[in-house]
Formats: C-alpha cells, sequence, structure tokens
C-alpha cells in the first residue's frame, strides 16, 4: 500500500453538499459519519454523485477534478463530485437501489404482493444502476491514473457493479468495499433476475476486501456465494475463490466517536433544549429517535406502547414517549404512506389514552441533532426496535451521555446487538407483547440494575474509536496485500 498516493474513496453521497447560497452542509446519513473519520485519519480523494443544482456548479467550477471542501464543524476535505445524467440516477437511486436492493437487504417485501419485475426494473438497473456506478468508476479510474497499485475503498449498495468495471481497467487495484447496511440470507436475492444478481455478485466480488458491520452479515454473504454462486467458499477463514481471484470477507463493527458525540451534549443550544424537556418531564421518559424508514419498526414501538399503557393504568400521566423521526426517502410511495401511517397511529394512541394535560407520545418530525442529544442525556428507556438494521449508531450515542441510568430495549435484529445484546433488554421486534412487556421491565428495575447494564453499554460503546475502525481495515489491506505478493 503506497504511503504517498491518497487513498480513493468512493460512495454515492458525499460529506458535503451545497445549498442555493453557496452554503457548504455536511452530507447526511450514517455512512457520512463513518468516512469523515477515516477522509482526516490519513490523505484522501473523496469522490461522490454530485446531488443537487450546487453541487454540480461546484463541480463544473472546478473542472470535474477534486477541490478542497472546509466543514462548518471542522474538517477538510478533497471532494470530487460526479454528475450523472438525471433520468439515469433517479433510475439508479429510486428504482433499483431504494427501494430494490435495500428491501431485499432489509427483508422488507411483501413477497406475496412485491416485487413485480418487469422491463422498467431491467431496464433501470442496465441504464440508471449501471450507469451511475459507471459514471463514478470513471472518475476513480481517472484520479488512480498513473499510480501504482493504488487503493479504492468502495462503500455501500449503491454501488455493487463498479468494482469490477474498475478492476477490469486496472488489474493491479487493491479494492475494499465495506456494505453499511445488513447482508441478506441467500432466498432474499431469488427475488432479483438472475442476470442482475449475477452482476451484482460478480461485481462485489471483484473486491480483495469485502467488509460487514458484524459476523452474522458476513456468514450471510459467504453463505450466498456458495448457494447462489456456486462458488468455492471457506466460511471459517472468510474467503471466497472466484477464478484465480480470492475475496476475503470480514467484519469491522462501526464504532462512534464518543468525544464528538460528547461535545454535542454540552453545546449551549443541547443545553437550551434539555431544559425545557426537563420543565416538561414526567416521572418516566420513553426515547426513540430513528428516521422514519419502513426498516425501524416504528409502528410496533408505538402499538406496543399502547399495548403496555392498557395493561398497566398506573402509568398514566407519568410516562412521555419523545419520537423524533427524520422523514426520509418521501418521494418513494411506500415511504409517504408509512409517514402518514405513524401520525395515523400516534394520532388514536393519544386519543385513547390521554387526557385534558398529558399526551403520551410527542412525535417530532425532524432532524436536529442538539434536541436529540438532550433526549439523550435524560431518557429512561431507549427504544431500538428495528426489525433489522445495519448497525444502529443511536444504540451507542445513546447510553454513552444518558445521565439517567436509562435502560436500553434493543432488537436482536439490529447490528448493534451484536456488541451491546448483554447490557440491553433483547427483543424479537416483531413480538408487540414482548415489547411491552420489556417498556414495563425497564420503568420498574431497580436503579443499582440500571446504572450497571449503562455502565456497561459505555463501556463498550468507549471501547473502540472510529480511528481504530479505521486502522483495521487499513491493516487488513497490507496483510492481503503482502498475502498476494507472496
Amino acid at each position: 500500500m503506497s504511503s504517498g498516493a491518497p487513498l480513493v474513496l468512493v460512495s454515492n453521497r458525499g460529506p458535503v453538499t451545497f445549498g442555493p447560497d453557496g452554503e457548504v452542509r455536511r452530507g447526511g446519513g450514517g455512512l457520512v459519519t463513518a468516512l469523515t473519520g477515516l477522509a482526516s485519519h490519513r490523505d484522501a480523494v473523496w469522490i461522490a454523485s454530485a446531488m443537487t443544482e450546487e453541487d454540480i456548479a461546484a463541480s463544473q467550477e472546478h473542472g470535474g477534478k477534486p477541490f478542497t471542501v472546509e466543514l462548518p464543524e471542522g474538517g477538510e476535505y478533497q471532494v470530487r463530485l460526479v454528475a450523472s445524467d438525471p433520468d439515469a440516477y433517479d433510475r439508479f437511486y429510486n428504482v433499483i437501489a431504494n427501494p430494490m436492493l435495500w428491501f431485499i437487504q432489509h427483508y422488507l417485501w411483501d413477497q406475496s404482493n412485491a416485487p413485480d419485475i418487469r422491463r422498467e426494473e431491467v431496464e433501470a438497473f442496465e441504464f440508471g444502476y449501471n450507469v451511475v456506478n459507471e459514471d463514478l468508476a470513471r472518475a476513480v479510474l481517472d484520479e488512480i491514473e498513473g499510480q501504482h497499485e493504488p487503493v479504492v475503498m468502495v462503500h455501500d449498495y449503491h454501488l455493487y457493479t463498479l468494482p469490477a468495471l474498475v478492476r477490469r481497467e486496472r488489474p493491479d487495484v487493491f479494492l475494499h468495499h465495506f456494505v453499511h447496511i445488513p447482508w441478506s440470507q441467500p432466498d432474499s436475492w431469488r427475488v432479483l433476475p438472475t442476470a442482475i444478481r449475477n452482476e451484482i455478485y460478480h461485481g462485489i466480488l471483484a473486491n480483495d476486501i469485502v467488509g460487514f458491520h458484524t459476523r452474522s452479515y458476513r456468514r450471510n454473504f459467504l453463505q450466498c456465494c456458495r448457494d447462489l454462486m456456486d462458488l468455492e467458499v471457506d466460511m471459517k477463514r472468510g474467503i471466497v475463490r472466484s477464478g484465480d481471484h480470492e475475496t476475503w470477507v470480514r467484519a469491522y463493527p462501526l464504532p462512534i466517536d464518543a468525544e464528538a458525540t460528547r461535545a454535542v451534549a454540552r453545546r449551549e443550544r443541547t443545553l437550551q433544549f434539555e431544559e425545557e424537556l426537563l420543565r416538561r418531564r414526567r416521572d418516566h421518559l420513553i426515547l426513540r429517535v430513528d428516521r422514519a424508514d419502513l426498516s425501524k419498526n416504528i409502528l410496533r414501538g408505538f402499538t406496543a406502547f399502547d399495548v403496555f399503557l392498557d395493561q398497566h393504568p398506573e402509568f398514566s400521566e407519568r410516562v412521555t414517549f419523545i419520537a423524533q423521526l427524520m422523514p426520509s426517502r418521501t418521494d418513494v410511495p411506500e415511504y409517504a404512506e408509512y409517514l402518514e401511517r405513524i401520525e395515523a397511529v400516534v394520532a388514536v394512541v393519544n386519543h385513547r389514552h390521554g387526557t385534558p394535560d398529558w399526551m403520551p407520545i410527542h412525535l417530532k418530525l425532524r432532524d436536529d441533532l442538539e434536541e436529540a442529544v438532550a433526549s439523550y442525556k435524560n431518557y429512561d428507556v431507549l427504544l431500538v426496535n428495528a426489525m433489522f438494521d445495519g448497525m444502529n449508531l443511536v444504540a451507542k450515542e445513546g447510553p454513552l451521555v444518558n445521565e439517567q441510568g436509562g435502560v436500553s430495549i434493543l432488537s436482536e435484529n439490529t447490528g448493534a446487538h451484536e456488541e451491546l445484546g448483554e447490557f440491553a433488554l433483547s427483543v424479537n421486534p416483531f413480538d408487540i407483547q414482548e415489547l411491552a412487556d420489556s417498556i414495563h421491565a425497564a420503568l420498574t428495575m431497580a436503579p443499582e440494575e440500571r446504572q450497571r447494564r449503562v455502565e456497561g453499554l459505555k463501556q463498550i460503546v468507549t471501547a473502540r474509536s472510529p480511528g481504530d475502525w479505521i486502522d483495521d481495515q487499513l491493516a487488513d489491506i497490507r496483510k492481503k496485500e503482502r498475502a498476494d505478493g507472496a
């Protein structure tokens, strides 16, 4: 791994996006949070899709080449923004990446009804997904031109066909691909037409290393390679052989930046939110902070709270459930409808149990970091009941700054559960009664047991930093380079 040349990162979203008045905003999503550590950790060029008209203008202004951007909260990045044809990008994002791949990897399809794969979907893969992957692959090839044995780190489910395109032109490249969402079991992938599925797997297996958040996703990927692609797979060592190429498959659980999260907890604006929260607080506070995504299982969380209030009337007027939800992908019909259903369920629960001066569920449809962190500090119960979730950083951020001996209720299907399950109340996210019982158990738990659990969570969450996450991956890159060289 040449130390002179910058590392090349490539993802759909970049670290920044430009606003109409020239303002620089931080890119959204957990992936950006994860990678900002890497870009500041060592010399890197970050290639990403241009998301807005202003992104395209900024890219054109710099001749389509990398340029330096400073983030408002600090940090400097070399960014190269790539504009794709708007129609191709729409098909790439709104037909294939979301919902098709996202739904497969989170087991969200109701397969008796959907998806119906017709010519529109097949063409969206060819003239949308592949086009955007080719646009970004061209930028990668341009960036590594003239470099000896360059290293390229590819990120997430948007770019499964890119590695094969880069490998074809540059056999000497080292490709590392990290998938930030779950990898589902073989049968879930049978939704895709065989030709498309094969192209995706050949694309991802062009990488030298493929990384996931958990051992469970790693195992699922290896099984898929064996069962769907009939490839030679070493389950124990995590190696897939396709032709004369070996791909290492590894688990790298993503930590949070503990110091950055604590810094947010100390901000003046956070303290103002906290003051208002404490002024209105009842005896108990239940919290969830999520994107309004189907995979987050928000409706069952509210239904379980409804059941809890039915079965434990003694908590009437003593407990408030704050749900801070960020609207997500509202241009995808399933998501717009989901948001409507969330609001309807909240209205029903509040109507059934509310009194003139008490509203059981307080729904906040906004993305506000300081407001969320003010709530993190003061919850008695943190509810993370996702159906399936790649990692779930809320499950790590909440306990880190909590000052109330807060209890975590954690779905066994989140990536975070593999690390945190021992000190959380584990739940099957589909079992509403178990969830209601867990809310009761958490609210009636002895203070010393609550404290033991939250301290255990804090210890795990602070044991590793994003720098360690990057170092683990860079160490494996060096190890595999040596093995290949030998």
